[in-house]
């Protein structure tokens, strides 16, 4: 397969391209920064240069070419502002969605947050914000004609994986490591799972491998 990956150096991404290139898959991922470059490279992939805050949905689609799915995996972080937030965490899923339809790359995996669907709508709070904006994405990206997957993982940490998740909808709370949303990232591209469906995602008893999607 053919990946592409906006946002390609974050974490998740680039154990993300680790195990598909591992595997022999062809991954794309944009950086920003001449370190989150070399980061996509030394995972394995191939790097091209992004400005989110800058950036059409036809300079996204050119560089997509054949690839067969893209994931969105870029997030303004930790002290980003609130236009970041908007630039970044909201309009940037759009965006991919939009050059996704102008290339006429059919499946788009999502990484979106738990709680996106419980903010506080009349909140300053940095993370209210940030929930709006995720929720609003998702919302965008689930009315597209694309074969869309949207993973809310809780609150992530750089833990080892276990290789056991939680799946499903309804609950909130925990934490998951962020090498264990890559593997389940990487079942859900390589196997086609989880097609058209939104789920939460934290650390559980069930083995990645054998979870129904």
């Amino acid at each position: 397969m053919k990946i592409f990956i906006l946002g390609g150096s974050s974490r998740i991404a680039v154990q993300l391209t680790e195990i598909l290139t591992d595997a022999g898959h062809d991954v794309t991922g944009t950086a920003r920064g001449e370190r989150g470059r070399q980061d996509v490279l030394d995972s394995g992939g191939t790097p091209v240069p992004l400005d989110l805050e800058t950036a059409t949905a036809r300079d996204v689609a050119d560089q997509l070419g054949e690839v067969d799915a893209v994931v969105f995996a870029a997030g303004a972080g930790y002290g980003s502002t609130t236009k970041q937030k908007e630039i970044i965490d909201r309009d940037g899923a759009i965006l991919l969605a939009d050059a996704a339809e102008l290339a006429g790359v059919r499946r788009y995996v999502l990484i979106s947050s738990m709680g996106t669907d419980r903010f506080d709508a009349g909140s300053a709070d940095p993370f209210q914000i940030y929930l709006r904006f995720k929720s609003e994405a998702d919302a965008a990206v689930r009315v597209r004609d694309l074969d869309w997957t949207i993973i809310r993982p809780s609150g992530l940490n750089d833990r080892d994986g276990t290789g056991h998740l939680r799946i499903g909808t309804g609950f909130s709370g925990g934490s998951v490591p962020r090498a264990d949303v890559a593997v389940l990232i990487g079942r859900l591209l390589v196997e086609g799972l989880g097609v058209r469906r939104q789920f939460e995602v934290t650390s559980g008893a069930q083995p990645i491998g054998e979870i129904e999607l």
